[in-house]
């Protein structure tokens, strides 16, 4: 079978040819912004006067090759890939949910309150699952003014989701400071959850059972967003709010639908990770997990299952990250730096994209 046919002396490609090409087009989309950060984040460590191969290897090898490296990789993944599954959910909806943080960090600290105090009441598994559904909770309810000001004023919400951001981290360090704290530590923080009491390790090791929510809530987001009437409705709100309007969809109950979705996956992630890995919450911790993953929940263009690979990829450079700081004397904040040049390669890399295919038009 020829990848081509001739049409008044031209050649035309086949539909199994095109299908191809666009799959490379998008792996190269993906893979051209990552070697390029790493190539430009080599170079900013030779200007520190380190040897970025070095650097690397030392990355490679604590996060990658190491028993103990590889199940902290995993670990590390649980909380990012319920975030990039709630991202999912909104981006694929044409809702930019930039909110996470707060709805992550506030649910932490509320199950990391709670938790303690269920224990003594409840068997071990409903106090785990009280808190996982308090977390899914909490960060649904705080994504309720955004989602309502987006339905019905109009209001955009990546100013909305910004400012509830910086409301719910403050208003989680203020809860873990007065309402929260314990009384029995003279640094701030809620009290802790015993080890004993914490979400299930897999298999003997130190992975925590929290990964296989993760790993179950992005694949049936995928399904969802891919296969399913639902998410086909999200998908046309995305790409066409109006067209949805007069198709007669629920444009604003949709829209209400999908912050809450994608808030309570955050807050999720707040609770696995306390339930799995802190087991407390101290004043001024946060991580700012959400807008580490959007750059790779767009990497993988929305894909779940393209988002799991970008997700490990990330555990691995920070998990490793830690260590190759430590051994090279760079600061422990330059995997932060590999991102944010990630993110500048992105954007060139569509911008080329675009204007590669405006030229072909």
């Amino acid at each position: 079978m020829t990848d081509s046919v001739q049409i008044g002396g031209d050649a035309v490609l086949t539909p199994r040819t095109e299908a191809l090409r666009a799959r490379l087009r998008l792996v190269a989309m993906a893979l051209v912004p990552v070697v390029g950060a790493l190539v430009l984040s080599g170079l900013v460590l030779l200007a520190l006067g380190v040897n970025p191969l070095a650097y690397y290897s030392y990355v490679v090898e604590r996060g990658l090759l190491s028993p103990y490296g590889v199940q902290a990789t995993l670990t590390r993944m649980a909380p990012l890939l319920l975030i990039a599954s709630g991202l999912i959910v909104a981006f694929r909806a044409g809702i930019w949910n930039l909110g996470g943080d707060g709805q992550f960090l506030l649910s932490a600290v509320v199950v990391a309150a709670l938790a303690p105090l269920l224990i003594h009441v409840l068997p071990d598994w409903a106090t785990l699952v009280v808190c996982l559904v308090v977390g899914a909770a909490v960060g649904a309810a705080w994504s309720v003014l955004p989602a309502l000001l987006k339905a019905y004023q109009g209001v955009n919400e990546i100013i909305t989701t910004l400012m509830m951001t910086f409301l719910g981290v403050s208003f989680a360090n203020v809860l873990v400071k007065l309402a929260f704290r314990d009384p029995a530590t003279t640094v701030p923080q809620t009290r802790t959850l015993a080890v004993a009491d914490r979400l299930p390790r897999l298999f003997d090791t130190t992975i925590s059972s929290g990964l296989l929510i993760g790993l179950a809530a992005i694949i049936l987001v995928h399904l969802v967003m891919t296969r399913t009437a639902f998410g086909l409705k999200l998908r046309i709100v995305g790409a066409n709010p109006r067209a949805a309007i007069h198709a007669g969809l629920p444009v604003p109950a949709l829209t209400v639908a999908v912050f809450a979705i994608s808030a309570a996956l955050s807050g999720l992630g707040g609770a696995v990770e306390i339930l799995g890995v802190q087991g407390n919450v101290r004043a001024d911790w946060n991580p700012a997990y959400s807008l580490t993953v959007v750059p790779l929940v767009f990497l993988a263009r929305f894909n779940g299952f393209a988002s799991i690979a970008f997700v490990f990829l990330f555990s691995v450079l920070s998990i490793g990250g830690e260590s190759a700081a430590r051994r090279t004397g760079v600061p422990n904040f330059f995997t932060l730096v590999v991102v944010a040049i990630l993110l500048v390669m992105l954007g060139i890399t569509e911008y080329l994209d675009q204007r590669r295919r405006a030229a072909g038009k």
